[in-house]
């Protein structure tokens, strides 16, 4: 039998003083001072101090026996403190609760690790007992954040009118861009359904059936590599509209983000959001998720080292790459050692092949390849780079898109190294005119940038057959501190031009109605022009949360092998069920499975 508490362990205060109340929770942590015992009583609202006073010896005696994450009720009367013992950094830091009965619930053996925040236990024990690691402070705030997202994003969207729709998580397999998560079919033997990747064909289909607005929080998958801020299975807000543009979805999007973002976590966002095209973002910062909330911005030195003595410049140039850099304030007196060591850093981590630099400095200006350049070229750089007295000057040479990229994690590791990024800032910043396509080596064609179903900007209709690779599409980015939390375009909606962008990809025109029939079908029955945006919810939660690993915001997340350690997932099922799928295992598979079992067997016993 459990006592119904009357308060959780974060409301009482100085105002509940003498009533007599019930809490529920677990033992946090206890100091036995002889004649009294102090416990920091803990559930997921706060903790509150009780006392056992030595008054009540059985009582006391109970409270001896306690244990930490032992689950506990109890019933007392609220007492202030003294002034001296007010513990102003807790919610319930001015009162204790003098304690009369005590039922424990549950006994519990010593935890693995320490149930409390900044703890040095490895990931992946923390991950084995996540029961355990989710009691802590740090992990419990930020399920409640993600908890009351939840609650403010379907609040925005049921106030403008959208339709909450569930789309299906069993569909058909559209192998375009990351691997699928197959589910195989008992009742269709030899078939299989995958877990979506995105609800994609399914939200332009509801945009075919009329529903002009809708919206879902929606889980995804894909089977790819992880890292701190992917994982297999994944959570995203998901919307699409019709009779809209552009402007439509952006503004949509920066009053979701506004609210949020002052709603849960107090964090004031200003829109409109800037604007940066593709082509901006990578030949400005090196990236298509720049970091806007430092500067560095990239200058372009080509023109005038095109003709310098120093070859590397010149080939470079030459050979239609690019001479690019950017201007470090202050660093101007960096050592040799010092720049020697980034040299070396760069190098490792970018894959350039060296890096030049200019120190400007009042007395003397020196720069790497100075006896290549002249006098009057070097000049022209300091001040194409914006670059005063004790100023340093970073520069790199190499063919494009790669020497842009490089010089964007130089400029990364930069912001970094010298803390020139203003973290208590948020800069959201829309990505636009993308390419349409890009060219796959491996695949021998062009492939989506995005996905196929992207409309090409209307400017470019005339050059999708004959040349592709200058068409740029409708489709946008959000960025948000340099992290990308969501990707959307205006769709196509008309069947010939969508079976013109298959056509352009290379994709069979079977091929295309077997995995997209359905799509093109409803084309064919009236489609309003429509376009909407998928956000990547678990990294906008980490990014509330200032966590570092999207594992810190998801309740039972995956490791970077895509296992589940807590209950062992994946795992290998009976042969019984695989004869009910119609699966055989390959031969390896079965040996690998016989060795692991019997090494698990022996644990146990063990």
């Amino acid at each position: 039998m459990a006592w119904k508490r009357t308060h959780t362990c974060g409301d009482l205060n100085i105002e509940h003083e003498g009533e007599e109340v019930v809490l529920n929770g677990w033992v946090d942590t206890r100091r036995d001072l002889g004649g009294v015992i102090f416990i920091d009583l803990r559930d997921r609202y706060g903790i509150t101090q009780i006392v056992f006073r030595e008054e009540d010896d059985e009582l006391h005696s109970r409270a001896e026996e306690l244990r930490r994450e032992y689950v506990v009720g109890v019933k007392g009367v609220v007492e202030a403190r003294s002034d001296e013992n007010v513990n102003p950094d807790l919610q319930t830091g001015e009162i204790d609760i003098n304690v009369s009965e005590l039922l424990v619930y549950s006994e519990a053996e010593t935890p693995p690790f320490e149930i409390k925040d900044d703890i040095g236990t490895s990931e992946d024990l923390r991950m084995k007992y996540r029961y355990l690691d989710l009691r802590r402070r740090a992990l419990t705030d930020n399920l409640m954040l993600r908890s009351r997202s939840y609650q403010s994003i379907r609040n925005y969207f049921h106030d403008l009118d959208f339709a909450e729709v569930e789309t299906p998580v069993l569909m058909r397999s559209t192998p375009e861009g990351a691997r699928d998560y197959l589910v195989p079919s008992r009742v269709n033997p030899g078939k299989f359904f995958a877990l979506p990747q995105s609800p994609q064909t399914y939200k332009q289909t509801l945009m075919a059936s009329g529903f002009d607005r809708y919206f879902q929080i929606v889980k995804c998958f894909r089977d790819e590599d992880l890292r701190a801020d992917r994982q297999p299975e994944f959570t995203q807000i998901d919307v699409e509209m019709s009779f809209i543009d552009e402007e439509d979805v952006f503004e949509m999007t920066e009053g979701l983000m506004k609210q949020l973002f002052e709603e849960v976590s107090d964090r004031e966002v200003s829109v409109p959001f800037d604007r940066m095209t593709y082509q901006e973002a990578l030949t400005t910062y090196g990236t298509d998720k720049p970091d806007t909330r430092f500067d560095l911005k990239f200058k372009n030195f080509s023109d005038l080292v095109a003709d310098s003595e120093f070859r590397i410049f010149s080939q470079t140039v030459e050979e239609g790459g690019a001479v690019i850099g950017f201007n470090l304030p202050g660093e101007g007196d960096m050592g040799r050692g010092e720049l020697d060591r980034l040299t070396e850093r760069v190098q490792e981590e970018t894959g350039a092949g060296g890096l030049i630099y200019i120190k400007v400095n009042e007395d003397e200006i020196k720069c790497s390849v100075g006896k290549f350049l002249t006098e009057e070229t070097i000049r022209q750089m300091i001040d194409q780079a914006g670059a005063e007295n004790g100023d340093l000057v970073l520069i790199l040479a190499g063919p494009t898109p790669t020497v842009y990229e490089q010089l964007g994690t130089l400029r990364l590791m930069m912001g970094n190294d010298y803390d020139l990024i203003d973290r208590d800032q948020d800069h959201f910043l829309w990505v636009t005119d993308f390419p349409l396509l890009e060219w796959d080596d491996d695949a021998g064609r062009y492939v989506s940038l995005h996905h196929p179903f992207t409309a090409p900007q209307t400017r470019d209709l005339d050059k999708l057959e004959n040349k592709p690779q200058e068409v740029l599409s409708r489709a946008y980015d959000l960025v948000l501190n340099g992290k990308e939390i969501g990707g959307g375009s205006i769709r196509i909606h008309q069947a010939d031009l969508q079976e013109k962008m298959f056509d352009v990809m290379d994709i069979d025109r079977g091929e295309a109605r077997d995995k997209f029939g359905f799509l093109m079908e409803a084309f064919r029955y009236g489609t309003p022009p429509h376009g909407g945006i998928a956000l990547g919810l678990d990294r906008i939660i980490m990014l509330l949360a200032g966590a570092d690993s999207l594992r810190d915001v998801i309740a039972f997340p995956k490791n970077k092998s895509a296992q589940s350690l807590m209950d062992n997932a994946p795992s290998y099922v009976e042969k019984d069920q695989l004869d009910e799928l119609h699966i055989d295992l390959k031969d390896w598979v079965e040996k690998q499975k016989k060795e692991e079992l019997a090494e698990s067997q022996q644990k146990s016993n063990s």
